[in-house]
């Protein structure tokens, strides 16, 4: 995993790289791991914020260890595997991905905010 995430980030430099599955307890969930160990920064709010939203529908959530992090201009997240909660933890922290892309010096990203809203502070 890690190595793939190192190139997407710095060979083919993705700005966004999100990953689904592997947060779990058991011992094939590695995800958060890897993207720790290739990361320079992490961005503890993104996990925050998908477990809160996820325990508002299953009390397992305190299970999981979804995680975000920087490498050089690239924004990784990792999300849960179950494609409902997947949606939900996405809707809840997406309106922030796209300022905190124009934070780390990566390509601006626009919305269609007919089916989400990006949020960037007034200038």
């Amino acid at each position: 995993i890690q190595q793939n995430l190192i190139e997407l980030a710095d060979k083919e430099q993705c700005d966004l790289i999100v990953t689904t599955g592997g947060t779990g307890p058991a011992p094939r969930d590695v995800t958060p791991e890897a993207t720790e160990a290739v990361c320079q920064k992490m961005l503890p709010g993104f996990g925050e914020l998908m477990r809160q939203v996820s325990l508002k529908y299953v009390p397992t959530a305190i299970l999981s260890r979804q995680s975000a992090g920087i490498r050089n201009k690239s924004l990784i997240v990792n999300l849960p595997g179950k494609p409902k909660s997947i949606r939900e933890c996405l809707d809840a922290v997406f309106p922030a991905i796209p300022y905190c892309l124009d934070l780390i010096g990566a390509s601006y990203l626009e919305t269609n905010e007919e089916i989400i809203k990006a949020f960037r502070p007034k200038a």
